[in-house]
């Protein structure tokens, strides 16, 4: 029989020399601090790991831990009633873990800003004792060569943190995290390693790296959408950009404004489960754009990851099923209420809980529509209806008993179906991102209106390019607004957290 051998047992524990707790009344200086602590310590990470693959002794476990930002205040403090996010709601200590300040520095220190205007104190920069797992110490487009792993002689979670999912979830958002005697409150939506976990399947799921997202996110359920966006964006760069900078396709490919064709990266071999694209801005202010296919599943899987990002905006456009019989093929609608059949966020956010329309969002919506079709006030109502879009997880749901799923639809006033926009919202609403829906009837089963063969391709060769339209103009009307303007009071809990 053949002898096991054990490995060693571990003999100590290997950190970046501690950092001392700083104070900072100027919001950039303490971004500056975050990301230098957050260099060093993923730095030794890095290295040690590539020591490790050398051969060097396997003895010793590695360890770095994130930053950590807090502020205390002591008073209830009385801020500007129309900001919704900025501040503090009770006295006490606030702090989270930060990741990412590179990709984050524009954020962070407008929430740093807007916490020292409106509370007067000093931002503390710590190292937390959160451990930053081995996988997310790598830089973006790192490749770890397998054959290193290999040449270690221990597991790797032996020697070093690995992502822990008990302490990856969305707790604060949902409203249910429970604080603890001696513990601080949470100063932000996401923790760091939340939002490490996150970008890493962005880039896995659309094939473009997170520094690449715009604060302004369009999804469809249709390749149609994403085809006439291509030709647009590439059109826009070859004609100078008009005020856009560059537009970026999956596998990093990116033609920049003046030029007509791709200057930089290498095709995707095949596409993405989802794909994103974003035609960029400087300061993160253009439009990106992701096919999130077809399902509730999908819809809620990306905005999952998206949201970690803290985008301004994001919208549906894609195709339903029309209801009513006033409806023609070709109309939109502007959803103003949502029927959750989708199922999948039920243990997140309870169906009881009702999604708003946001007024924002609804306005710029409406205006659009009305620009690039050319009509206003009642003529608008022949193309346009506002009403209750329902969404549903069985995309067959004409086979059932009529019965069930047609008198549900008729008594909550639903104009439309579909199979993401009520997720989309839903998880808007969940996680605070202004949210809204403009869909485009594509076929209406109630009434026996089927799309013909031929009749698709015609009637997409003409609607798309317009519905496309009025969506990226909606999002050019949102991004023309403050953020504080944008980001509404009814996205905010009682006891919120103070960054947006």
């Amino acid at each position: 029989m053949e002898k096991r051998i054990y490995p060693q047992p571990i003999e100590s524990i290997s950190s970046p020399l501690p950092f001392p707790r700083q104070s900072f009344t100027d919001a950039d200086k303490a971004v500056a601090a975050l990301q230098a602590l957050y260099e060093r310590n993923t730095a030794f990470l890095r290295d040690a790991f590539a020591s490790l693959a050398a051969g060097a002794d396997t003895n010793v476990r590695f360890r770095a831990c994130y930053p950590e930002v807090g502020v205390t205040t002591t008073s209830y403090s009385q801020v500007d009633s129309r900001q919704a996010y900025g501040h503090m709601p009770t006295p006490g200590h606030f702090s989270t873990t930060i990741t990412r300040p590179d990709l984050f520095q524009s954020y962070l220190t407008e929430q740093l800003k807007l916490i020292m205007r409106n509370h007067g104190g000093p931002v503390t920069v710590s190292e937390s004792t959160t451990p930053i797992p081995l996988h997310f110490a790598f830089l973006e487009g790192t490749h770890v060569d397998g054959a290193a792993a290999d040449r270690i002689q221990r597991p790797i979670r032996d020697l070093f943190d690995v992502p822990d999912l008990d302490g990856t979830d969305d707790h604060i958002a949902n409203g249910t995290f429970e604080i603890m005697p001696g513990e601080s409150r949470p100063l932000a939506v996401f923790t760091a390693q939340r939002i490490d976990y996150s970008l890493h399947r962005l880039a896995h799921y659309t094939a473009t790296t997170p520094h690449h997202f715009q604060n302004f996110v369009l999804f469809t359920n249709y390749q149609f959408y994403i085809d006439e966006f291509v030709v647009l964006a590439r059109d826009l760069m070859a004609k100078g950009g008009g005020g856009y900078t560059e537009f970026v396709e999956p596998g990093g490919v990116v033609t920049k404004a003046g030029q007509s064709a791709p200057s930089e990266g290498t095709p995707a071999a095949r596409l993405p489960q989802m794909p994103a694209y974003h035609l960029k801005k400087a300061g993160h202010a253009g439009i990106t754009m992701v096919n999130i296919g077809v399902g509730p599943s999908n819809a809620k899987t990306i905005t999952d990851h998206i949201a970690v990002l803290r985008p301004h905006a994001w919208l549906m456009l894609g195709h339903c099923a029309g209801l009513r019989n006033t409806q023609a093929l070709g109309d939109y609608v502007l959803a103003h209420a949502y029927v959750r059949e989708d199922h999948v966020l039920d243990d997140d956010l309870p169906v009881w809980i009702p999604i708003p329309p946001l007024a924002e969002v609804q306005v710029a919506l409406q205006e659009a529509v009305a620009e690039v079709t050319g009509l206003s006030g009642y003529d608008l109502k022949r193309i346009m209806r506002t009403g209750t879009v329902a969404t549903i997880d069985n995309r067959n749901w004409e086979l059932r008993d009529q019965r069930g799923p047609v008198q549900r639809l008729s008594q909550s006033r639903a104009i439309a179906l579909d199979m993401e926009s009520a997720t989309i919202a839903a998880n808007g609403f969940r996680f605070r991102v202004p949210y809204g829906t403009l869909l485009c009837v594509s076929d209406k089963p109630l009434h026996g209106e089927l799309k013909l063969p031929g009749m698709a391709t015609e009637f997409y060769k003409r609607q798309v390019a317009q519905h496309l339209t009025i969506g990226i103009r909606a999002m050019e009307k949102l991004a023309e607004m403050p953020n504080e303007r944008l980001h509404s009071r009814k996205l905010r809990s009682f006891a919120e957290t103070a960054f947006q």
